[in-house]
């Protein structure tokens, strides 16, 4: 399944100004997203992501979200929703799964955590779309993330937006901004497991 091509159909028959929920992971990941969506929907960036199991860390990554926000200009203004802190709730959903390799089941888990409380708060509030920037990354894998929101695309009234942003140079797009605004970037995705395996 090309999820690109699928959210390109999909945004032919969504009206502009449409108001999305986009999960967000980081600044890097963050821009290169936006600047494919933002001039189509009106954003707001849900920052939930409690796999970041050190505070200072899980800081640093909104406070660069909201400095790449405050900087990068679209044709709908973008909002920023920070969801709770609960490293807690990763930590209980990896018992059991801590040595599982990274990409594994663990990691499977830890998409649904983030993306159902996405689909939750997406409905809340009367967002009538989410989706997730981690489908731009190369070490998350997409065809998951597509299949989990499409679940949760049945549970919520909210809509889920398929997508596959590492195409059409989406990865090698935030890099080169990441650049132009002086983004942190983290060399993994945030959970201590992750941090053993690259540290």
């Amino acid at each position: 399944m090309n999820y690109d091509i699928l959210m390109e159909k999909q945004m032919e028959n969504i009206e502009e100004g449409t108001e999305l929920l986009l999960h967000a992971c980081c600044a890097p990941c963050s821009s290169a997203v936006l600047e494919r969506i933002a001039n189509h929907f009106k954003v707001a960036i849900f920052y939930y992501n409690p796999n970041i199991t050190e505070e200072a860390e899980y800081n640093k990554r909104i406070a660069e979200i909201r400095k790449f926000i405050s900087m990068f200009e679209t044709k709908y203004e973008i909002t920023l929703i920070e969801g709770n802190y609960e490293p807690e709730k990763f930590l209980t959903m990896a018992r059991g799964l801590e040595n599982e390799p990274e990409r594994g089941n663990r990691c499977y888990k830890c998409y649904e955590l983030r993306l159902e409380e996405s689909a939750k708060v997406a409905e809340k509030l009367g967002y009538e779309y989410f989706c997730t920037t981690l489908t731009l990354s190369p070490h998350k894998n997409s065809n998951w993330l597509n299949e989990i929101g499409e679940k949760l695309d049945k549970k919520y009234k909210s809509a889920y937006l398929y997508s596959d942003f590492k195409k059409k140079n989406g990865y090698k797009r935030s890099i080169e901004l990441s650049k132009e605004y002086n983004l942190y970037r983290q060399d993994y995705c945030g959970c201590i497991y992750s941090k053993r395996t690259t540290h």
